[in-house]
């Protein structure tokens, strides 16, 4: 049987985990984080990666937890509607939804879907050894060193990868994206009428029930990179100030311990490759995007599923995949699409993030005047993939 290394036990790493041991693998995970705490607030899975759910056989237990949320629309701070009929576009292709999360949830799905001693929490990758027969990693745990052997890595240790710095230490480290997020989720169920994205001034918030009935939130805003507030909630209350309701309501029934502020990074410039010898890079440690486009948790969804696949699908069993052509496939069939998508999230974000008077006008003006049936082909475009047959 052929044994894989998994580095990282976040979304995309415990997707290609449940893959590969599909496919037949023996699979171990390794993750920094001393234990499973539930970390996070909301996350949108759309059709791609409810498809990549199935596929892993998580598919029924993520949609009993979700609720499919496509209403609402694009507001301003005063709370004019500038689109709110684009859900009904969308929702005219039955082949295209959205499936609202706590990642708490999915990542405890994904978690349940492998054996607990395949997951080993406390253990930091210090390096990557790579050889001609196998690839050996390096750990600390807090009782010592720990190495260990497989015949392939997959590299799922997030933006900050260590296995990607590794591989390419200078040209390819993330940059500050000039913007910031916070993150929330209502302590108790809110009575959100409608869900919404408002746009103004160099900051974005919406505003998405969950199924139990408390309310996903998230703002964003331009900043220097690092900056932190003694108290974030009062942070995000200043800078919305006298934006429409409910968005202050939401924002005050979160505890202020239980607002998330993280900076946005990028990678600066699309990779030449997600392999190398018997190193596949997948998730964010791949193609770190913004979340403009709500798909980089789905394209990781993706990753693991074409990754599993192509593993079996190159060999009669796991133990005679040709690893050189399996992993070439992974990265012709993964590369073009994720760094598109990548791209596009950065496009939409400068949109998002304008603040001149003029630019503003312009904005809301362009969202005003898009029908809906061209804004709903985009969403379509984003989100047709299909796992491998």
């Amino acid at each position: 049987m052929s044994r894989a290394i998994v580095v990282g036990a976040g979304i995309g790493g415990l997707a290609a985990a449940v893959g590969l041991r599909r496919m037949g693998w023996d699979v171990t995970v390794y993750e920094q984080a001393s234990s499973a705490e539930p970390v996070g607030a909301g996350i949108s899975l759309w059709s791609n990666a409810l498809r990549a759910l199935e596929w892993l056989g998580v598919g029924e237990t993520i949609r009993s937890r979700g609720a499919v949320r496509l209403g609402g629309g694009v507001r301003t701070p005063s709370g004019r509607w500038l689109s709110r009929s684009l859900a009904d576009a969308v929702l005219s292709d039955e082949d295209v939804t959205m499936v609202m999360v706590h990642r708490a949830d999915l990542h405890e799905a994904l978690l349940a879907a492998l054996p607990p001693e395949a997951v080993r929490f406390g253990h930091r990758l210090e390096r990557v050894d790579e050889g001609l027969d196998a690839v050996t990693v390096h750990l600390a745990t807090s009782a010592g060193q720990v190495t260990d052997r497989a015949d392939l890595l997959v590299a799922a240790d997030g933006i900050r990868s260590v296995v990607r710095a590794q591989l390419w230490p200078v040209q390819f480290a993330p940059r500050y994206s000039g913007v910031t997020a916070w993150r929330g989720v209502t302590d108790q169920p809110f009575p959100l009428a409608e869900q919404s994205q408002t746009f103004g001034p160099a900051t974005e918030v919406g505003v998405i029930q969950l199924q139990d009935g408390r309310v996903y939130w998230y703002a964003t805003g331009d900043d220097a990179e690092g900056t932190t507030a003694p108290d974030e909630r009062a942070e995000v209350l200043r800078r919305i100030g006298g934006w429409h309701a409910p968005i202050r309501q939401v924002v005050e029934a979160t505890s202020p311990e239980r607002v998330l502020r993280h900076d946005l990074y990028r990678l600066p410039r699309p990779y030449p490759s997600f392999v190398r010898d018997r190193i596949a890079l997948l998730g964010d440690a791949a193609h770190a995007m913004l979340p403009t486009l709500g798909q980089g948790g789905c394209l990781a969804l993706e990753d693991a599923v074409v990754l599993a696949a192509v593993l079996s699908l190159t060999g009669d069993e796991p133990g005679g995949v040709d690893l050189n052509a399996a992993l070439l496939a992974y990265d012709q069939a993964r590369r073009p699409r994720d760094q598109r998508l990548a791209a596009a999230s950065d496009q939409i974000a400068k949109i998002t993030q304008v603040r001149h008077p003029v630019a503003l006008f312009l904005r809301d003006l362009m969202v005003r005047l898009t029908p809906p049936r061209i804004a709903a082909r985009s969403v379509a475009r984003a989100t047709d993939w299909h796992p491998p047959r």
